[in-house]
C-alpha cells in the first residue's frame, strides 16, 4: 500500500503516469471513443465502471500539466450541426482549477478528426464508461 494515492488509480495506470515524461500526452476517453483502434500504437488501459471526471481528478492529484504551453488540456470540439450540450466541460474546468492556477485558460478545443490525430500520438489512452458525449480529454504532462 502507498499513502496519498487515489484508490481509483490502478497500478497499471500509476506505472504509465511514472513512465511519462515532459510533453507526453494521455487521453481520458469516453465510452464512445474508439480507444483500441486509435490507441493501437500506444497503451490502452480500461477503466470500465468509471467516468472521466473522477479519473481526471485522481490523475491531476499526481500529474503536473505542462506549464510551457498555454493549453495543456484539449477537448474534442462539438461537430457543427450536432445539437449536443457539453455541461461536463464545466465539470472538467472546475477540477482543473483545483490543480492548476491557470484554470480554464489552459483548456482548448480542437476539431474531432484533429483530436483523433492527436490521440494517436498519446502515450496512453484510458477507456472509460463515460456516457456524456464529447467527454474526451487530452492532458499534456509538465515538469515538477
Amino acid at each position: 500500500m502507498l499513502k496519498n494515492i487515489p484508490k481509483i488509480l490502478p497500478p497499471e495506470l500509476l506505472k504509465v503516469l511514472c513512465e511519462m515524461g515532459h510533453s507526453d500526452t494521455i487521453v481520458i476517453a469516453d465510452g464512445n471513443f474508439p480507444s483500441c483502434s486509435i490507441g493501437k500504437n500506444s497503451q490502452v488501459i480500461r477503466m470500465d465502471g468509471h467516468n472521466v471526471p473522477e479519473i481526471l481528478d485522481a490523475i491531476l492529484q499526481l500529474f503536473p500539466l505542462d506549464a510551457y504551453i498555454n493549453t495543456p488540456v484539449t477537448l474534442m470540439e462539438v461537430v457543427k450541426g450536432d445539437k449536443v450540450e457539453t455541461p461536463i466541460w464545466d465539470v472538467y474546468k472546475d477540477i482543473i482549477k483545483k490543480y492548476d492556477d491557470r484554470g480554464d485558460k489552459c483548456v482548448t478545443n480542437i476539431e474531432r478528426f484533429a483530436f483523433y490525430e492527436e490521440a494517436k500520438k498519446a502515450y496512453c489512452i484510458i477507456a472509460t464508461s463515460e456516457s456524456a458525449l464529447y467527454a474526451n480529454v487530452i492532458l499534456q504532462k509538465g515538469v515538477i
